[in-house]
């Protein structure tokens, strides 16, 4: 591709976006007055020192005012929705004190950190239980990246977030803060949390209600935990981090004016050049991030960002000081090591839809271990979504690591996913092949990222061996273990318990 070039459409197989699926809730604009964008305030470390940083990361309950009328009940972290963004300095030691202040058990999952599994990377195996708290430390080695902090308890991952426990993260490095790119947090350095939500009676979500087992989604944009926001534009040009934090909508971006834009990163590294575009389509749990130029507006114009045809952002046009900045042609080296010979090439199939959601034909056991890698060893893994098409577009995500994409379907990649990802969206009946190392040991998950599939059972874990240590024996939950848990802190006998990926499993007749 010629760097010259703009590209002007959204890459994937078209027949297989979200709108064709029979329980497709289209967008709509919001009956609501305009706010400003939410930004997320920093959240400031307990100590920092010349190697460590401290924080302690709190889940809690909450109310805000999203709607006219009465406060909607929320869940966040150090917040009332969402959360803090927090701060992470490649190279050092990082301590958390993780607390829940929940009504339920909840687990603090560093999704795009590659650090060890299963207790300090957060997953279903780390419960917190109410009241309760957790104490981890690792260190990061990795470059900057816009990361983001979830709640992973097997099967209820979905409801926690659709509850508002998704909040961003940002791996700073020397190298990145080289460049001449925005980095002013909350003026030209915006974190965009894309979401949506159906709201019920007296503006409550109701979570049970909507379930859908291919994803829950509503009617209603959110972003940053803000309905109708406005972004007041006062420089030149403005870096959007977009997260797209929904439970299953897939968010196709573009500006009015068909407004050109440049990508600079994925979700976890800069790219190797920039990327000129118009559209960009941004699946589950993916990160970009983008540069946008306003400089041939004047004050008093308005730049609307849409999906598809609704309105998202309003960006306000103010005074601006010229910016002949230029983002440099090359902005990073993506790591490139040799594949090992001796290890084959491993595949891993996405499989089904609604309830009959699995992986590699097998739905996902907390207490099975489904493959076994070496830590340091590169490896290539085939993903192959198994949906004939139309089908579905499944986010295919792998925890404690980064990996490079390497084909599609024999194809080079997308020119906007050469760097380091973690997440990566697979076409019906696509092959696409990464290259796969992990340099932290442990027990880590892989799965679709369609919130609702990864709890019905579309995920497997791996672990990964450290050679110094070949036997290290890890304790693995199991589901029933943390149903009970939730049964309790419900209140309700175990055969009235409803958790959304439990009944996936029960409609197939399985045992979890």
């Amino acid at each position: 591709m010629s760097k010259a070039e703009v590209i002007d459409h959204y890459f994937y197989d078209e027949s297989a976006y979200d709108y064709h699926d029979g329980g497709y809730v289209p967008l709509e604009e919001p009956k609501a007055p305009e706010k400003p964008l939410n930004i997320p305030e920093i959240l400031k470390p307990d100590k920092e020192t010349a190697t460590d940083m401290y924080y302690t990361i709190v889940a809690q309950t909450g109310e805000v005012q999203l709607m006219p009328g009465k406060k909607t009940k929320t869940w966040g972290y150090n917040a009332p929705l969402l959360g803090k963004t927090v701060v992470f300095k490649k190279g050092k030691t990082i301590h958390l004190h993780l607390v829940n202040h929940l009504p339920e058990v909840t687990t603090f999952h560093w999704h795009g950190l590659a650090i060890p599994g299963p207790i300090e990377d957060g997953g279903c195996h780390a419960p917190v239980y109410p009241g309760e708290s957790r104490d981890v430390t690792f260190k990061i080695d990795q470059p900057a990246a816009f990361v983001w902090l979830h709640a992973h308890p097997c099967p209820s991952t979905a409801e926690q977030v659709w509850h508002g426990l998704a909040a961003g993260a940002i791996v700073q490095d020397e190298h990145e803060s080289s460049l001449p790119l925005p980095r002013n947090y909350g003026v030209d350095d915006i974190p965009v949390i894309l979401q949506d939500r159906r709201f019920h009676k007296g503006n409550q979500w109701n979570y049970r209600k909507d379930y859908d087992p291919d994803g829950v989604a509503g009617p209603t944009p959110m972003i940053n935990g803000t309905i109708n926001p406005y972004f007041d534009v006062t420089t030149q040009k403005v870096r959007l981090r977009f997260l797209d934090g929904a439970n299953r909508r897939e968010f196709r971006l573009h500006f009015s004016d068909d407004l050109e834009f440049t990508q600079i990163a994925g979700d976890l590294s800069l790219l190797p050049h920039p990327v000129k575009m118009t559209k960009l389509l941004i699946a589950c749990a993916e990160r970009q991030e983008i540069v946008v130029d306003f400089g041939k507006y004047k004050p008093g114009d308005v730049v609307t960002l849409y999906s598809d045809d609704v309105p998202l952002i309003k960006f306000r046009i103010h005074e601006f000081k010229p910016d002949n900045t230029s983002i440099p042609e090359t902005l990073f080296e993506t790591p490139d090591p040799a594949v090992d010979t001796d290890l084959p090439v491993h595949h891993v199939t996405l499989d089904g839809m609604d309830e009959a959601v699995a992986m590699n034909g097998k739905k996902f056991k907390m207490d099975r271990i489904d493959y076994k890698m070496p830590m340091g060893k590169v490896q290539l893994w085939d993903i192959c979504n198994t949906n004939p098409a139309p089908g579905m577009i499944h986010p295919y995500h792998m925890h404690g690591t980064a990996f490079e994409v390497m084909s599609r379907n024999g194809h080079a990649p997308y020119p906007n996913e050469l760097g380091l990802k973690d997440t990566v969206a697979v076409n019906p009946g696509e092959h696409v092949v990464i290259k796969v190392w992990f340099n932290v040991p442990g027990i880590f998950m892989y799965h679709c990222h369609i919130i609702e599939h990864e709890d019905g059972g579309m995920m497997a874990q791996l672990q990964v061996v450290d050679p110094a240590v070949p036997d290290k024996k890890y304790h693995l939950m199991d589901h029933m273990t943390l149903m009970k848990a939730f049964a309790e802190e419900r209140h309700v006998p175990m055969d009235k318990l409803w958790l959304g990926g439990m009944e996936s499993y029960k409609k197939m007749g399985m045992e979890m």
